[in-house]
């Protein structure tokens, strides 16, 4: 599978969103978005974009302390924050494994803590402060659905 790179400038939290709500039109079920980024880098934006993308009503919120939200969705998006994932037994509580078998998208805060479990085929997304307080750099990798993506 060809991986490819795409490098997007975000200038606001409303066009993080709207990136978010691009890429989930690439999305298909059984697809995994991994999310890497520091504290308040636009992630949990992100998702909330992912989630208008694919149909999700309502207001999503990060899922710190309940660790998974789940939004009914077309399809259903698994929305998880693995912040305090600390090994294997922590990431087994949190049904990952289970999730990954249903046809929903898993988007995955804090994907450094579980990424050498994370299937080969996910959507890797990096947030990074740009020059501005409310600029982020946005890189994506993929697959061949990224061919276009941002252009």
């Amino acid at each position: 599978m060809k991986t490819l790179r795409k490098t997007l400038t975000s200038q606001s939290v409303a066009q993080t969103k709207e990136i978010g709500v691009s890429l989930a039109k690439l999305l298909r079920r059984g697809d995994v978005v991994a999310f890497f980024g520091g504290l308040g880098v636009g992630k949990t934006a992100f998702v909330r974009g992912l989630a208008r993308g694919l149909g999700v009503a309502g207001s999503v919120s990060s899922p710190t302390f309940s660790i998974v939200n789940v939004y009914p969705g077309s399809p259903m998006l698994c929305h998880f924050d693995m912040y305090r994932i600390d090994g294997w037994d922590d990431l087994c509580t949190t049904g990952f494994f289970d999730y990954l078998e249903d046809d929903a998208v898993l988007a995955v805060e804090w994907s450094e803590n579980i990424e050498a479990v994370l299937p080969e085929h996910a959507f890797l997304v990096t947030l990074e402060t740009g020059e501005t307080e409310s600029q982020r750099i946005i890189t994506m990798e993929g697959d061949e659905r990224l061919e276009n993506f941002g252009d």
